[in-house]
């Protein structure tokens, strides 16, 4: 039976090992994470101000998104009229008739 050889491996093509790696720095936003974070009291009138556009931002598109919807269901009662549309909306044609 023929003998095992053990060897270490130093070179592998004629280099050297590459150094061991160093671990990489944590960043600072993971050793934050489960801590309190409070504001710089300085900074409110910025927030005070962003809080404003954001909701001014959000009732004209509302507003925009409201009056979009008031025409198109204008248009389509006109439509509905004009064309003969007999179904009335609601849910009106799931019901029996009365006789």
């Amino acid at each position: 039976m023929p003998e095992t050889i053990e060897a270490e491996v130093l070179e592998i093509d004629g280099s050297p090992p590459p150094p061991p790696r160093e671990p990489e720095p944590e960043p600072a936003w993971k050793s934050m994470r489960g801590k309190v974070f409070r504001l710089d009291r300085r900074w409110w009138p910025l927030w005070l101000l962003l809080g404003i556009v954001v909701f001014a931002f959000v009732a004209v598109f509302g507003l925009i998104f409201g009056v979009v919807m008031l025409v198109a269901k204008a248009v389509g009662s006109i439509l509905r009229f004009l064309f003969g549309g007999s179904t009335p909306r609601g849910g009106g044609g799931l019901s029996r008739p009365v006789h």
